[in-house]
């Protein structure tokens, strides 16, 4: 598990402490377009003992680009395969030192 990040305030990007009000206050997204993007496999936050939901930071960013996706007018099954391919992108990219 990450350290807090400790030069900007925020807890480390894989972190994941915010409940969901939170996640979609800091996101700009609904409570119950979190939820969807869940079912989607869009996003998976974390869960603490009790079941409740815990975003992380990444989790944060996640959501903020699945909202700009949406607002382009791409539908949930496109933002999938987008982000799909963006996650193999970057894996890509680090596995090649860049």
């Amino acid at each position: 598990m990450r350290e807090p990040d400790h030069t900007s305030g925020r807890p480390a990007a894989g972190h994941a402490v915010y409940g969901i009000s939170v996640a979609a206050e800091l996101s700009g997204a609904a409570v119950q377009s979190l939820r969807l993007f869940e079912r989607h496999g869009l996003v998976t936050p974390a869960r603490s003992e009790g079941g409740t939901r815990r975003y992380s930071s990444d989790d944060i960013d996640r959501i903020r680009r699945i909202t700009e996706l949406m607002k382009s007018g791409i539908n949930l099954a496109g933002i999938d395969r987008i982000l799909e391919l963006e996650d193999d992108n970057a894996e890509l990219r680090e596995a090649n030192g860049r």
